[in-house]
């Protein structure tokens, strides 16, 4: 459609015919986020606060949509970056979000701990590294206070107020140490998200949630044995970022759960049906 075939077609949602405007809705969501500046400028010219209701309504479903579409590409992708699912979590609540903003942020993150590591160091000393500037230096922290707060999940608000959850703040501390060259990954621990240090020989734990303290396979062991659980390999090993994601929007579900948001609630659980395979759980 041409633009002002386009504007023609929008400016139809003030229509007093409700059928009419039926079929322009069903239009305009046929016709995907492209539109989304178009039906902002009717807003601004509406004085109606009924037709402003329903176009702030059409571009949700609208920004939605693209979500679902942009959140399946990845994942169909190989969900090889994880800032980017990270970013795609956080359009949810924050559509407008750049992901050059949050790519800056990681970027000035790991050049401070790169001006402090050394050639040739210890594993263990270069994670001693990355904990004193991130922990102590930068002050990230875990969010104690609000701790199932829906903000723990938003990678944006982790990296603006250096708050968040076992799984942000470990997702904030692995995309630093991997561009450290760090082999560095995640761990899908139950009730608890940690990061291992893996490498040939060499293999141990870090709990970002506890300020980077160090754990070793014992501690995984004396940690599962309390919950009575099976030492299932995947407690120990690495998961992939298509896991993190999943885990990340599950947290979302309880954090709207508490917060009796039912629309999100089940607008999350459509994004957790788009990445559930066989190995998701």
């Amino acid at each position: 459609m041409q633009n002002n075939e386009l504007q023609a077609l929008v400016s139809l949602i003030s229509d007093e015919d409700r059928e009419v405007v039926s079929h322009v809705e069903t239009k305009i969501l046929e016709l995907g986020s492209e539109i989304i500046p178009l039906l902002e400028a009717e807003w601004e010219k509406s004085l109606d606060p009924d037709v402003q209701l329903r176009i702030e309504q059409l571009i949700h479903l609208l920004q939605q949509q693209q979500l679902q579409e942009r959140l399946l590409n990845w994942k169909k992708a190989g969900g090889q970056d994880l800032l980017e699912g990270l970013w795609l979590v956080a359009t949810y609540q924050y559509p407008d979000l750049q992901f050059e903003t949050i790519k800056a942020q990681i970027e000035q993150l790991y050049y401070e701990v790169w001006l402090q590591l050394e050639n040739e160091m210890h594993p263990l000393d270069q994670v001693k590294v990355v904990n004193s500037v991130i922990f102590g230096k930068l002050k990230f922290a875990a969010n104690t206070t609000n701790f199932h707060s829906p903000a723990n999940s938003m990678i944006n608000l982790v990296l603006d107020t250096k708050k968040g959850n076992p799984i942000t703040l470990c997702a904030v501390y692995m995309l630093v140490a991997q561009k450290l060259k760090m082999p560095v990954y995640g761990v899908n621990l139950p009730n608890l998200f940690v990061l291992t240090y893996k490498k040939e020989h060499t293999q141990f734990y870090i709990n970002a949630f506890s300020r980077g303290v160090i754990l070793s396979k014992a501690d995984i062991d004396n940690y599962i044995s309390k919950l009575n659980l099976e030492p299932l390999d995947i407690f120990f090993e690495p998961c992939s970022h298509v896991d993190i994601i999943f885990r990340v929007l599950r947290n979302l579900v309880v954090s709207f759960t508490r917060n009796n948001e039912d629309d999100k609630v089940n607008e999350i659980k459509m994004l957790l049906d788009l990445l559930a395979d066989d190995d998701t759980e």
